[in-house]
């Protein structure tokens, strides 16, 4: 069967394939072992452009002595304010390389926020994107006193910006030039004198219940936990990855620019967010990580597509996904597949599946892993169905990255896998709730004591705040936060993120919040896929003037009605959701009610839209 999943080439590499105990060490080793390789792409104005090891060796020198000759000194902190890109790697490992600590903003951050985050962290130096990024640090700067320097990557429409706080990325290489020429041993000496146990990154949790904390993570965890990926996701200099998600979210720090680092696979940078669907298709990345929210909008593009496909296109698709899903039901319960399925499967790979997989970017794809937030089990399989494996990994800020995944030989959906060999996972038999214990656990909270102490057993082990079950095989598998679980009126306990990940499943759904605490029923507020339902409407001669009134056309209560009827009738009645809200209003990330992953926010949705709540109930 693994050469039809392409399982074989999968093995867990246990050697160390780059030395160094910090990211800064490991990385100009890099560049000396690796010299010309390809290490990165980007595409600019339509053309894709590539840098060597050598090449961005050069950039980050250059950087980090400009740095130094700005009088950034070790241990202090410089933040980065983009979005994904080669320069944000860039400055990451120039910061780095100097001894210093670096901190990213999400890009979508508004002005006060950004204010926050730079002052919690005593952010000396902000690298910020281009002008509408530095329209946010100069609103805020004179409430940042160790603010000393911005420097912007993109100055195209800033050449007359007189600001002594301000430098383009140009001009600070150019003076790191001078600088390097002065100083040529600085950078080795101070990279000799990063320890393992100092403090290497910061990463802000999303804020979610309350204000982001900064979890601080040493350059020994750092490393720690690149060789322990290697372990259960192997990767090669031969392999092509996509990075596109937030670099300042622990998820894409790891697996999208660490990960590669240590392992010489090439990073991919998309050309900007908007055009990640068309770049995936271009690049066709041999491993592709992602979080559920694209894995569900590839889905429902496809289903989308579908409903225009010809009767004979939606009869080969539907024939072969058959195909693929009875592959899928054997592998999964270790059965054989026979020689006739075998060809059936080729021949649905020839009709449809891989019209598929090349429409989505995944052809070429050994694996696929999802991560960062819950997945539909459903979803999985639909993937598994294709002919790619799909791994889901489970981790958080705090234990820096996957502290679980899914073997590739022993793939369950709706499962996060066994505990990784790097770490240790425990079930807390009074609350049920997931804690872990490793070398790869964060050093604490950035000026939040008491909190840390909090995410704390007496015992050592670290409070994920997420409930689960283990199962015989030692497979772990999330049901839900604490802090979510709805408790109804008539003393049910229940987990809504395993109703909200099935209606996510719907190509006209993005996200949802099932509510119910103390009440006598479920009900839940819902954001609806704007492009697919607006598509819908045009489609069915539905008229509407803006999206709020899209939201309240009858067609499309209908519509959503219909989902909430599917998913219901996988549910007990008491876990079955009675009545639904639908947004009125368009959000983006700048919106307070979403986190900067565009999830949701549970408690803000709870006390905003408290009278639509109350609506549902009377």
């Amino acid at each position: 069967m693994s050469n039809l999943w392409n399982l074989a080439s999968i093995q867990p590499v246990t050697q160390v394939v780059l030395a160094g105990d910090t990211l800064p060490a490991m990385f100009w080793t890099a560049v000396e072992q690796r010299a010309g390789k390809t290490w990165m792409r980007q595409k600019d104005l339509g053309i894709w452009r590539s840098w060597s090891w050598t090449d961005t060796g050069a950039a980050v020198r250059e950087i980090a002595h400009g740095l130094m000759a700005l009088g950034f000194a070790p241990r202090q902190t410089a933040s980065i304010l983009s979005n994904t890109n080669a320069e944000w790697v860039w400055a990451d490992l120039a910061v780095l390389s100097c001894g210093g600590v670096s901190n990213g903003i999400y890009p979508t951050d508004a002005a006060s926020q950004v204010q926050y985050l730079c002052h919690d962290s005593g952010t000396r130096i902000l690298f910020v994107e281009d002008d509408e990024q530095l329209d946010k640090a100069l609103e805020v700067r004179d409430q940042l006193p160790h603010l000393e320097k911005i420097v912007v990557f993109d100055m195209e429409g800033l050449r007359d910006v007189d600001d002594p706080m301000v430098i383009g990325l140009d001009a600070l290489r150019a003076l790191g030039r001078i600088h390097v020429a002065q100083h040529p041993g600085e950078i080795a000496a101070r990279v000799a004198a990063c320890k393992s146990d100092e403090l290497a990154i910061l990463v802000y949790t999303s804020g979610t219940t309350g204000k982001p904390k900064g979890a601080m993570h040493s350059h020994g965890a750092l490393t720690y936990m690149v060789h322990a990926y290697n372990h259960f996701l192997p990767q090669t200099d031969s392999d092509e990855r996509m990075c596109f998600l937030p670099l300042c979210h622990i998820a894409e720090r790891i697996a999208g620019e660490y990960f590669p680092l240590y392992t010489g696979s090439v990073i991919n940078f998309v050309e900007n967010p908007e055009t990640v669907p068309e770049n995936i298709r271009e690049i066709q990345p041999t491993v592709f990580f992602a979080v559920a929210r694209v894995w569900e909008k590839f889905y429902s593009g496809v289903m989308i597509a579908l409903k225009e496909a010809s009767r004979l296109q939606q009869a080969a698709y539907a024939w072969s996904i058959q195909v693929g899903a009875r592959i899928a039901d054997k592998v999964l319960a270790g059965e054989p597949v026979n020689g006739a399925l075998r060809l059936q499967f080729q021949l649905a790979r020839w009709l449809a599946l891989d019209n598929v997989r090349k429409t989505i970017g995944i052809h070429r794809a050994r694996y696929l892993l999802t991560g960062a937030a819950p997945i539909s089990a459903d979803l999985v399989r639909w993937y598994l169905a294709l002919g790619v494996p799909m791994l889901e990994a489970w981790g958080m800020t705090e234990t820096c990255g996957a502290s679980s995944c899914i073997p590739p030989a022993r793939i369950k959906p709706g499962s996060i896998g066994p505990a990784g060999h790097h770490n240790q996972m425990r079930i807390d038999p009074a609350t049920s709730e997931i804690q872990v214990k490793g070398p790869n656990i964060f050093m604490g909270y950035l000026n939040q004591p008491e909190k840390t102490a909090e995410s704390f057993t007496a015992d050592g082990w670290f409070r994920t705040g997420d409930v689960g079950t283990v199962d015989e095989e030692g497979f772990f598998r999330i049901t839900d936060r604490m802090k979510d679980i709805i408790i109804t009126a008539g003393g049910k306990n229940v987990t809504p993120s395993e109703f909200e990940n099935e209606l996510k499943f719907s190509p006209y759904i993005t996200d949802a919040v099932v509510i119910g605490d103390r009440r006598p029923y479920l009900t839940a507020i819902v954001m609806i896929d704007q492009e697919n339902v607006e598509k819908f409407a045009q489609d069915n001669d539905v008229p509407f003037s803006n999206y709020a009134s899209l939201t309240r056309a009858p067609q499309v209560q209908q519509l959503i009605q219909a989902e909430f009827d599917r998913v219901n009738g996988q549910f007990a009645r008491v876990e079955q959701v009675k009545k639904f809200f639908l947004l009125d209003t368009q959000l983006s990330a700048e919106d307070e009610e979403l986190t900067p992953t565009m999830k949701l926010k549970r408690k803000l949705v709870h006390d905003k839209y408290a009278d639509q709540i109350e609506a549902m109930y009377r």
